[in-house]
Parts: structure tokens; C-alpha cells; sequence
């Protein structure tokens, strides 16, 4: 979107790839070498990339985390986990913006004769997000309070639930690389059933077996809680699909939450 025509771009991970576990192929690595400037998250996302893209930095590439320029006291902190701070800050639509703005300082930078077009995008892809945010609220105020509690697969959306007053609890930690045990599928199913939550949602980029076990030990219970939707967590949906693209992907999930959570 900030690029346009100039810019010949190549996503290493395509739809529904975790980003979390995804490993280097040698073709990427080749892409790598060959690329002009490198944008990655900064903030171990891609954990099993992060020796690669310092390696890359060293050696004089512009190699680029999207979230440099935001300010650590608006990152949530992750006490224990690697890298420090929650990574999944595209769900915070006013931190993105932020990512937005390195993203087109630094094409810039790379190619200061499309400097003015970089710009221009920008200012568009800006008003874009804006109004997708006034979207999104119009949308969850349809969600009553004591309905804002979001469970799903993995800790992805804590940054969602902060900048739309959402609980949030994840099965399994901020990274898929962690994995639950029967004794976390038990627990959370006795939260489910001890708040009487309606309704809980798997992800697209993760599998769904310990959610519809989750599922199961609350109905043993008695509480008939359904699987809400499938959230795109980590990963765009397919290219030729509505959550295509990141505007469509919030969407997607805003409908979701929305329509299962909402009165």
C-alpha cells in the first residue's frame, strides 16, 4: 500500500504460515541476500529468524523492524518470553500507524526519488486505517460489557483487547512454540464455565484440536459453549479471499468477535 508501483515485493510467509515456527528455506534466504531493504517485526515474531536477520543487519542491509519507532511504554510486556513485549501490535490500529510511518521513512531513505509518492500512499493507507478503526468501534459497542472477554488458541490479541476493552486469555502463551497441556485445557474450560463465557475462537495459523478440547471438558461441565469463528491471529487470509489483506483481516475478526459476543 505505502510502495505502490515502485517496489517489487516478496512476503516470505504466505496465509495462514506461523510466523512463530516458520524456518528459512533456502529460496528465502536467497530472496533475503538479494533484497534491497528487509522489514520484519522486531519483536521476536519470526523467533527462529532472528539470528538470519541480525547476521543481514550487520553486514550493511537495510534490514528494518516495523517496530522501532514505537515507544516501549505502549508495548505490553511479556515478562519471561524472549524478545520482552507482546509482538502482535498490528491489532492496535494506532501502533500500526506508527509502523506505517517507519515503513515509509525508510523507502524513502532507499529510494528518495519515490520519496513524495512513498509519502502520498501513506497519507492514504492512514485515512484507510482510521476509518477501519471507526469501523471497528461501531461494530464492538454491539458487544456488552460483561460479554468483553475474548478466549482464544493463543495469547495474539492482547493488543485488540486493550485498544477495545476486551478480556483476553489464550490457551497457549503469547508464542505457538509454547504448548498446552491437559491441565491448562481443564482450567480454562472451569473459567468458561465459572463466567459463563458463550463462546470461544480457534485461528486460522493454529491447529485446532485443544480449543475443541477445551470445548468438550466445558460441555462435560454443562455449559454449552460454541466455537465463535476462526480468527485470523498471525497470518492474512488467501490472497483472493475478503481477509486478503490487512484491512479485510481486521474486518473479519471484528465481524466475528461482533457476531458471537455481541447481544
Amino acid at each position: 500500500n505505502v510502495a505502490g508501483n515502485r517496489v517489487t515485493l516478496h512476503a516470505l510467509m504466505g496465509p495462514g504460515t506461523d510466523p512463530h515456527l516458520y524456518v528459512l528455506s533456502e529460496g528465502d534466504l536467497v530472496r533475503l541476500e538479494q533484497a534491497d531493504v528487509i522489514f520484519f517485526n522486531g519483536l521476536h515474531l519470526e523467533a527462529k529468524l532472528a539470528d538470519i536477520l541480525a547476521n543481514l543487519g550487520r553486514e550493511g542491509r537495510r534490514s528494518v523492524a516495523v517496530t522501532r519507532d514505537m515507544p516501549e511504554s505502549a508495548l505490553i510486556d511479556t515478562a519471561g518470553l524472549q524478545g520482552g513485549h507482546d509482538p502482535h501490535v498490528w491489532f492496535d490500529l494506532e501502533l500500526w500507524s506508527q509502523a506505517v510511518a517507519t515503513i515509509t521513512a525508510e523507502l524513502a531513505a532507499a529510494d528518495p526519488a519515490g520519496a513524495d509518492e512513498y509519502e502520498a500512499n501513506s497519507e492514504d493507507y492512514l485515512r484507510g486505517l482510521a476509518e477501519l478503526g471507526r469501523w471497528a468501534g461501531s461494530q464492538l459497542e454491539k458487544v456488552p460489557p460483561d460479554r468483553r472477554i475474548l478466549v482464544t488458541a493463543h495469547d495474539a490479541f492482547g493488543y485488540f483487547g486493550r485498544a477495545w476493552g476486551f478480556q483476553v486469555y489464550g490457551l497457549q502463551g503469547i508464542s505457538t512454540a509454547s504448548e498446552a497441556g491437559a491441565g491448562d485445557v481443564q482450567r480454562l474450560a472451569n473459567f468458561l464455565t465459572e463466567e459463563k463465557i458463550p463462546a470461544i475462537f480457534i485461528e486460522t495459523s493454529v491447529p485446532d484440536q485443544t480449543m475443541r478440547a477445551v470445548l468438550e471438558a466445558a460441555r462435560a461441565q454443562g455449559h454449552q459453549v460454541q466455537i465463535g469463528g476462526e480468527l485470523f491471529s498471525d497470518a492474512l487470509g488467501p490472497r483472493d479471499s475478503d481477509a486478503g489483506t490487512f484491512e479485510g483481516m481486521y474486518r473479519a475478526n471484528v465481524a466475528a468477535i461482533a457476531g458471537a459476543l455481541g447481544q
